[in-house]
C-alpha cells in the first residue's frame, strides 16, 4: 500500500488536478496545448539531452536491456495487429494503429517519474538507455507496417518510402533532444556551466509540466469505440509487455536490478498520446485508440502498483 501512496498517487494525482481544472474551465483547451508543446518540444527534449550527454556509454548500454523490453513490444504489436483482424475484423489499415497503441507504452510522462519516484533519481539510467531508442525505433516499424498495408492505394517507391519515415522521425523534438546528446557524449564537447545550468531549469520543468497537460489532453478522450477492442489492448499494453520483458529479464537474460525496474516498469505504462497522433496520421483507429489511452492510463494505477510489488 505504501508503494501505491508514496509512488504511484502523486503522479497521478497531477495528472488529476489538470484534468479537474480543464475539465472545470480553469483552463482553456488552447492553454492545455501550450503546457504540452512546451513540455515535449522543449522541456523534455532538454532532460533528454542532459540525461544521454552525461550518460557512461559504454556501461550503460547493456544490450540484453533492450532486447528485453523491445520483444515485449513487437510482441505486443504483433498480438495488437492480429487481434484487431482476426478477432475483430478491423480493416488492416485500423488493426496496424491498433497495435502501434499496444507496443508504444508511455515512456517519458509517466515512465519516468513512477521510476524516479519509487527508486531515486540515480535508477533511471535503464530509462533513458529505453527512450533514446523508443520513439526512432518503433515509429519506424509502426510506419513501414501502416505504408506495407497502404501500398495498394499510393505504391510509393522504397526511396519515397524511406525518406518519408526518416523525415516524420527526425523532426520530433524528442529524437532531436537525444540525437544533440549523443553528439555532445560523443564529441565530448565542454560546454559553460551557465548553459548546463539553464538546461537543468527547463529539464525540471518537464516531467511536472508534461503530467498537468496530458490530465487536460486526457479530458478530450471521450470513451468512445468498441470496448473489446479497447480491452485487448489495456490487456496487451498492461499486461502482455511488462510479463514478456520480466520473464525475458529474469528468465534469459538475467539482468542486473536496476535494469530490471526500468524496462519493466517501462514496459508497463499506459499506452501514450503517441498512440493517438499515430492513428491521427492516417485517419484510422483514432476513437478507440483514443479511449484505450484514457482507460489505460486509469487502470495503470492499479497495475503499476502491482508491478511494483513483483519487483525487487
Amino acid at each position: 500500500m505504501s508503494a501505491l501512496l508514496d509512488v504511484i498517487l502523486p503522479v497521478f494525482l497531477v495528472i488529476g488536478f489538470g484534468y479537474a481544472v480543464a475539465r472545470a474551465g480553469l483552463f482553456s483547451g488552447d492553454a492545455v496545448d501550450g503546457v504540452m508543446r512546451f513540455a515535449q518540444n522543449f522541456a523534455i527534449p532538454c532532460l533528454l539531452f542532459r540525461s544521454i550527454a552525461h550518460l557512461d556509454l559504454s556501461a550503460a548500454f547493456d544490450p540484453n536491456i533492450l532486447f528485453s523490453f523491445y520483444a515485449g513490444a513487437l510482441a505486443g504489436f504483433a498480438a495488437g495487429i492480429a487481434g484487431a483482424r482476426v478477432i475483430f475484423g478491423r480493416p488492416w489499415a485500423d488493426a496496424v494503429a491498433i497495435g502501434f497503441a499496444c507496443m508504444f507504452s508511455n515512456t517519458v510522462l509517466l515512465g519516468l517519474p513512477i521510476t524516479e519516484r519509487a527508486y531515486g533519481p540515480d535508477a533511471l539510467q535503464g530509462n533513458i538507455v529505453i527512450i533514446s531508442t523508443h520513439a526512432p525505433l518503433l515509429y519506424s516499424v509502426g510506419f513501414v507496417v501502416m505504408e506495407c498495408v497502404r501500398e495498394r492505394t499510393q505504391a510509393l517507391s522504397f526511396a519515397s518510402l524511406a525518406l518519408q519515415i526518416g523525415r516524420a522521425i527526425l523532426t520530433q523534438p524528442l529524437v532531436i533532444g537525444i540525437l544533440l546528446g549523443y553528439g555532445v557524449n560523443f564529441s565530448g564537447l565542454a560546454l559553460p556551466s551557465a548553459f548546463w545550468s539553464g538546461i537543468d531549469l527547463m529539464a525540471r520543468a518537464g516531467i511536472p509540466a508534461a503530467l498537468f497537460g496530458l490530465g487536460g489532453v486526457l479530458l478530450r478522450y471521450k470513451p468512445e469505440g468498441d470496448r473489446a477492442t479497447i480491452a485487448m489492448i489495456c490487456a496487451i499494453g498492461l499486461i502482455l509487455h511488462p510479463s514478456i520483458t520480466w520473464l525475458l529479464g529474469t528468465a534469459v537474460f538475467h539482468l542486473e536490478t536496476a535494469d530490471l525496474r526500468s524496462a519493466v516498469i517501462t514496459a508497463a505504462m499506459a499506452p501514450g498520446v503517441n498512440a493517438y497522433l499515430f492513428a491521427n496520421i492516417y485517419g484510422v483507429g483514432k476513437r478507440v485508440t483514443a479511449s484505450a489511452v484514457l482507460f489505460s492510463t486509469a487502470l495503470s494505477i492499479g497495475t503499476t502498483w502491482v508491478w511494483l510489488h513483483v519487483l525487487p
